[in-house]
């Protein structure tokens, strides 16, 4: 299993087999680990995910576009 680290984006895949990129924003004072979605921009902690999912790889810097 893949340890995500603070504002790294990682290959997500969830249990319907669609592949998404977040980026991991860290954890808050109550341990809650954020996420960013890169496509949407919306910001989740896991403990509001409603299914299942797996990180794939981390991507690589040069792979995330700008402004992401």
């Amino acid at each position: 299993m893949i340890k995500p680290e603070a504002d790294a984006a990682y290959l997500i895949e969830l249990c319907s087999g669609e592949r998404r990129r977040w980026r991991f924003l860290g954890q808050d004072r109550q341990g809650a680990a954020w996420w960013r979605d890169l496509e949407t921009s919306l910001e989740f902690n896991e403990g509001c995910l409603m299914y299942a999912w797996s990180i794939v790889e981390r991507l690589d810097a040069n792979v995330i576009q700008p402004g992401h």
